[in-house]
């Protein structure tokens, strides 16, 4: 008996070609920080496993091997002048304590500008913002770096705006970033401009971090990046407006609870934590705000609860210190605990 024949399958149509991944190049080179490196890059990997599309490259400025300041020795692909030729979509600027005392790397300088003119948008993590400066890509921008470096890059460079505590800046298609940690916020905030948020938070939940940080958001808290005062008086004031944000700290009844004149008391918020009590109040507040918000508190109950009082109140001043509504914040962390 004859075998019966196969049955023919259908012919599934060809499959189209999706669009070509963005090509990625991270400069690393002698003496870079390592985290500065891998931050990006594990953000930029996890969002390729997850559906993005990147094509990541890692090359130093002659192709050689280089040493992190860690010690960790970093293969690379390829030396800047062996990338492929063509545009590329984005370059990633690493940083390293000696580029703040303007040291920089043999053909570093060079590379930032090779990459930089093929490239749609250039970013740096920490002190690298220095190299991109160096090479006068920042020339006339505003850009921010490491809390302890702001003040050296302004004066380095008077005809950049440096921001000393926003944790990324964008100026066009050039982007700055404070501390290690933020570099892993620009990445996240890069990956939601090209891919969309949602696979920007499935990234953010990958790798447990928050989903994003705004880049107007301050580097360290309030008390954190305030130096101890001497004076026990404002000490106290310092602790209990701390403690609770809420309660009546105008500048009358701080005053009274200090024992001391109003004038005086701004005096020595002046002198020992370079702001007003006003100012002081208000940042601690906005902090209080934001970690309601992050919690899944309503913007009526975060205000309220902090002192700032009304939804508009506390709309303004989100917008004033932070560039982002106060529900736009809500959204981007509390996705996370989803």
């Amino acid at each position: 008996m004859p075998l019966p024949r196969p049955s023919r399958l259908p012919r599934s149509a060809p499959e189209r070609p999706g669009p070509a991944p963005r090509t990625l190049v991270m400069l690393a080179f002698e003496g870079a920080r390592l985290l500065d490196i891998t931050g990006p890059l594990e953000v930029f990997s996890s969002a390729t496993r997850l559906g993005g599309r990147y094509a990541i490259q890692v090359c130093s400025p002659d192709g050689r091997t280089v040493t992190t300041a860690s010690g960790t020795r970093l293969v690379v692909d390829a030396a800047v002048a062996d990338i492929a030729a063509g545009p590329l979509d984005t370059v990633l600027v690493p940083g390293a304590e000696e580029l703040t005392q303007g040291r920089f790397p043999p053909g570093l300088l060079d590379s930032v500008r090779t990459l930089a003119g093929r490239s749609r948008r250039v970013a740096s993590v920490c002190a690298g913002a220095f190299a991109l400066a160096g090479a006068g890509l920042l020339d006339g921008r505003r850009a921010t770096t490491h809390w302890r470096h702001t003040a050296t890059l302004a004066a380095r460079h008077p005809t950049l705006t440096v921001d000393p505590d926003a944790l990324y800046v964008r100026d066009g298609e050039l982007f700055t970033s404070a501390g290690v940690s933020a570099g892993i916020d620009l990445a996240l905030a890069l990956v939601e401009a090209d891919e969309g948020s949602d696979l920007a938070r499935e990234v953010a939940r990958d790798l447990v971090v928050f989903m994003q940080r705004p880049g107007g958001q301050s580097q360290f808290s309030v008390p954190a990046r305030t130096p101890r005062p001497r004076h026990d008086v404002l000490r106290a004031l310092l602790d209990a407006i701390a403690a609770d944000p809420a309660a009546d700290h105008s500048n009358t009844a701080l005053a009274t609870r200090a024992g001391v004149s109003p004038r005086h008391l701004t005096r020595l918020f002046r002198e020992h934590t370079g702001t007003t009590p006003t100012g002081y109040v208000e940042a601690v507040r906005l902090e209080a705000a934001q970690s309601l918000l992050a919690n899944g508190e309503t913007v009526t109950a975060a205000a309220r609860r902090t002192g700032i009082g009304s939804d508009e109140s506390l709309r303004r001043l989100f917008l004033r210190r932070l560039g982002v509504t106060p529900s736009a914040y809500r959204s981007r962390f509390h996705t996370t605990t989803r």
